[in-house]
């Protein structure tokens, strides 16, 4: 006799959606969904390894950049984070730095991958690949900010 537990019900999300950082300071900003993808990205700027004191290495950056609404002037380090390899979007192969934090969408709060790229070239600053969709979320193409529109509807009530 097989005990499973009953899978969790996927959320429906659509090709854009406002997602929030807790552990980052950065309330509702716009990610685009990418199938495509397999790792999640957000937009950082002026990212670098800094070797403190006491010998250890953290890697230093400014999320976003000067030119993004959102920017909160703040510099942030990561003590625990991985150089990988990752294919862009063009299909090259470039060393990212990867870190992992906590994204809040719907009102899930999941910890998640993020390669730290310049996306300043791109229309959204975060993109959500599959390894964070997968078994969470069922992503309907024709629509967006699914998740805002739930949560507009559950304060209503």
């Amino acid at each position: 006799m097989r005990t499973d537990k009953p899978k969790a019900e996927k959320k429906l999300i659509g090709r854009r959606e406002l997602v929030s950082f807790p552990d980052l300071d950065i309330e509702e900003i716009e990610a685009k969904v990418d199938t495509g993808a397999y790792t999640s990205a957000i937009h950082c700027s002026d990212i670098h390894e800094e070797t403190r004191p006491d010998g250890t290495t953290v890697i230093c950056l400014d999320l976003l950049d000067p030119s993004h609404p959102q920017y909160n002037h703040k510099k942030l380090w990561f003590a625990a984070y991985e150089l990988r390899e990752i294919k862009s979007s063009i299909g090259e192969k470039q060393e990212r730095y990867v870190i992992k934090t906590k994204i809040k969408l719907y009102d899930e709060v999941i910890e998640a991958e993020f390669s730290l790229s310049d996306r300043s070239d791109m229309k959204y600053p975060v993109l959500i690949g599959r390894k964070l969709l997968k078994g969470r979320f069922i992503v309907d193409v024709s629509r967006k900010n699914v998740a805002r529109k739930y949560k507009l509807k559950q304060k209503q009530k």
